[in-house]
């Protein structure tokens, strides 16, 4: 993995008291023109997405404008059961809502430009998978309703409410919302493989992940993105803790997820960590909050899942091995 100099590649950055200890990009960034891959080169998140969308979340109700207890039929009126799933129960992927990405119906969607509203209408009548609060079942189209709410409650786009109030903010230059249209400077090109090799990635709509996998950054920008978080420029830590807090089923039982984060604890050593997949990308982002030591690993094809690679190169960095 990782090691077809000619063959789409990776970005891996190690970083420690918000400062890079490891940054080096491996293979190409684009097949078709020979290009080589390097660190400052553009990737879609995919997942990675959810924690920005939660982390939004936060920053509106620190602003009064909601609450993370709230029906979604506050802001949804005709959504189904709306009355009993909250906020919350979106953000910990708790809700019972079915996951749109699996129905076999998408593909008739996956390349229309529909509005937010849409997207939830399509999926809003599949049958309940459970009760909400009952189980932990990870949830795209739950991560959907919030960009929604994000833009009912805020009144701007998801992408202009993300860039002006977190990107800017942080400093996250190289960060957008994503595009197979725009200019976008460094993009790295997304492949998918087959048994004849290489082929540039399937494409879809960015308005049907949204603001569950749409977002686009650089290991750069990500580690930018961590150090606003330790240094409170988005939100207050009294506010951005909820985020990282273990939450319970009504049974009683702790899930390993907090707001756009699962929450771990290997070795006793506690991680947050999130991974990212859409087509031709695949994402993962694993980070020691005690130790303050962060690994991000970013892939240009969907063949190559840097989630192991991340996960032991992070605890490289703390010194310890992992069992």
């Amino acid at each position: 993995m990782f090691k077809d100099k000619n063959g789409p590649g990776g970005v891996f950055m190690i970083a420690k008291g918000g400062v890079p200890i490891y940054r080096k990009a491996f293979g190409k960034a684009n097949l078709e023109l020979n290009f080589d891959m390097t660190p400052e080169n553009v990737f879609q998140l995919g997942s990675l997405t959810k924690q920005f969308t939660a982390v939004a979340i936060l920053l509106l109700e620190a602003q009064g404008k909601l609450n993370t207890a709230d029906p979604i039929a506050k802001y949804i009126p005709d959504y189904p059961f709306g009355d009993e799933i909250t906020i919350h129960h979106l953000l910990t992927h708790t809700s019972g809502i079915a996951d749109f990405t699996k129905m076999k119906s998408l593909p008739q969607i996956a390349h229309q430009d529909l509005t937010p509203k849409q997207v939830v209408d399509f999926f809003k009548n599949e049958p309940r998978t459970s009760k909400p609060g009952e189980k932990f079942e990870y949830n795209n189209a739950g991560y959907v309703i919030l960009g929604y709410v994000i833009e009912l409650v805020s009144g701007l786009s998801y992408e202009n409410f993300i860039t002006k109030n977190i990107f800017e903010k942080a400093g996250m230059s190289s960060s957008r919302y994503a595009s197979d249209i725009a200019i976008i400077k460094h993009r790295a090109y997304g492949y998918q493989k087959k048994e004849f090799g290489y082929q540039n990635k399937k494409n879809i709509s960015f308005n049907i992940p949204f603001s569950a996998g749409s977002l686009m950054s650089t290991v750069d920008d990500m580690l930018k993105w961590q150090n606003a978080l330790n240094q409170n420029l988005i939100l207050n830590a009294a506010v951005l803790n909820k985020a990282f807090k273990k939450y319970k089923l009504i049974n009683g039982d702790n899930i390993d997820y907090g707001y756009g984060w699962h929450l771990k604890e290997i070795n006793g050593i506690a991680v947050r960590e999130h991974g990212g997949s859409i087509f031709g990308f695949k994402t993962m982002s694993v980070y020691f909050p005690k130790e303050d030591i962060l690994a991000i690993g970013l892939s240009n094809c969907d063949c190559n899942s840097p989630t192991q690679v991340t996960r032991d190169i992070a605890f490289l960095a703390l010194g310890v091995h992992k069992e």
